[in-house]
């Protein structure tokens, strides 16, 4: 029997549809923009930055996910997905961002939990995101700035982020419990794959607990590897102390929130110890407290964050307070408009104040 070219096609397809349909897959695009305008500067830049910019409440970024249900509860899934600039169209979150950088891994999830192998969170990210009100802005949240975002301009930092890392982990394996009566936890563990050197290595764990109003979180980290490119695993270039002789990690947190209806409270506690090859260390202790407040279609905003660091590679106790207040509206279930304040202060430099306002859109 002989196939016509369109036969052929049209058979290929209504297998791959067949196929689709018993495996029960779905791919989804998916992705949010958020752009702001205003005037933005940290305590030890050099003056303020007035500019259209991405990513004033989240981080624009655009991917896909899926996901293939395997039959007797198993699932197959995947996500590759891509921060982009949106005020400019470039890709990542800064120059020489690898391409996926949010997410490329897959899973495979059922009644035994969820196990992810390839790029994905740090253990750090979603207490740190959950349990402040600014939620994971990288521009305006004070816990965000103070775990992952130096102060000072480029090449000229006076003050170096405090967590180890990237936001997420490259080459890592995590582990998810099953959610038991609001109670869940995520084991990763990254391969540090230095040539040479198999002891270095990523690992953590978090654990967050939801019950009805009351929801509290812990994370640990030990980290030794950089993220996403290779390097020392704090801002090597920051002044006055160099922190490039840093090899090794450890943070606890724990974090609490609490829902009033009327407002929902948070307040988290953090503690970051770094070591050096030469037995040096330096100390940091962060404390946060926040609030949103729904008002009018939308929520108030406010949080302030205050970190103290001391240690031998220090020598006098430095210190950053910063705070932040505005107001997020919804226009719709995926679009909003805000605008906000900061005011950012280290003990080595003057006061610097921001003010932005801007639109986001998930879809």
């Amino acid at each position: 029997m002989q196939f016509s070219k369109k036969s052929l096609v049209l058979a290929i397809g209504s297998c791959l549809l067949a196929g689709s349909a018993m495996a029960q897959s779905n791919v989804t695009v998916q992705g949010l923009v958020d752009v702001y305008a205003g005037s933005v500067k940290f305590s030890g830049d050099n003056g303020a930055r007035s500019s259209v910019n991405s990513g004033g409440m989240t981080t624009s970024w655009l991917g896909f996910k899926g996901v293939e249900d395997l039959g007797g509860g198993l699932k197959a899934e995947f996500a590759l997905t891509s921060f982009l600039q949106a005020d400019t169209g470039a890709s990542g979150r800064f120059f020489g961002d690898t391409m996926f950088s949010r997410d490329a891994n897959v899973a495979l999830s059922g009644s035994f939990g969820r196990v992810s192998v390839g790029r994905d969170l740090a253990p750090n990210f979603l207490p740190t995101v959950i349990f402040n009100p600014f939620g994971d802005s990288f521009s305006f949240s004070p816990l965000v700035l103070h775990t992952w975002v130096p102060s000072g301009d480029f090449g000229k930092r006076s003050w170096a982020n405090s967590a180890a890392g990237d936001s997420g982990w490259s080459n890592e394996i995590i582990y998810s419990t099953p959610n038991i009566n609001g109670l869940s936890a995520n084991f990763h563990y990254q391969f540090g794959e230095k040539a040479g050197d198999t002891g270095s290595k990523n690992l953590g764990f978090n654990a967050m607990y939801f019950s009805g109003p009351l929801a509290l979180s812990t994370y640990y980290h030990q980290v030794q590897v950089g993220n996403p490119t290779p390097g020392a695993i704090v801002d090597a270039t920051a002044a006055p102390v160099n922190f490039a002789a840093i090899n090794n990690q450890k943070s606890f947190f724990v974090g609490a929130s609490y829902d009033l209806t009327v407002a929902k409270l948070y307040a988290t506690y953090s503690k970051n110890k770094n070591d050096t090859a030469v037995a040096k260390s330096m100390d940091d202790k962060t404390y946060t407290l926040g609030a949103k407040i729904p008002a009018g279609g939308g929520d108030i905003l406010a949080s302030f964050a205050s970190t103290k660091r001391s240690g031998d590679l220090v020598g006098a106790e430095l210190k950053r307070d910063t705070f932040s207040a505005g107001y997020d509206y919804n226009l719709s279930k995926r679009t909003d408009v805000y605008a906000l304040v900061m005011s950012d202060k280290l003990s080595t430099a003057d006061r610097a104040n921001s003010v932005a306002a801007g639109i986001r859109h998930k879809f």
